[in-house]
């Protein structure tokens, strides 16, 4: 056997060295995605509550609004903005249309007439 080979003892102690490093370097990606969790969480806690209802404004600033919708529906457009209960009654009256989808007519208890 030839002196300068390394022994198996010492083979391991470097094993267990590149593992103890590669450990290290996933403990510091763990705790990086947590960080990253962690404030991803603290946005979607910061994020102000959905409007109860929307009105979808016309395609330009002088058109009348299109639709009245519920709060969170899913094919109110960019154009929405929230507006309080009596805006979105208001509205309905004033001949808005109520989106066919979310049906804020119902939500709202408006009958047409």
């Amino acid at each position: 056997m030839n002196d300068q080979e390394p022994g198996r003892l010492a083979l391991l102690r470097f094993l267990q060295q590149v593992q103890e490093r590669d450990l290290a370097r996933t403990r510091k990606w763990i705790a990086d995605e947590e960080r990253r969790q962690a404030e991803r969480q603290r946005g979607i806690d910061a994020r102000p509550p959905e409007p109860d209802w929307l009105i979808e404004q016309g395609l330009n600033r002088d058109a009348p609004p299109v639709y009245v919708h519920v709060g969170g529906c899913h094919m109110a457009g960019k154009r929405s903005k929230g507006a309080p209960r009596g805006a979105a009654m208001r509205a309905l009256t004033e001949g808005v249309a109520s989106c066919p989808h979310c049906r804020p007519d119902s939500e709202l208890g408006f009958l047409d007439g």
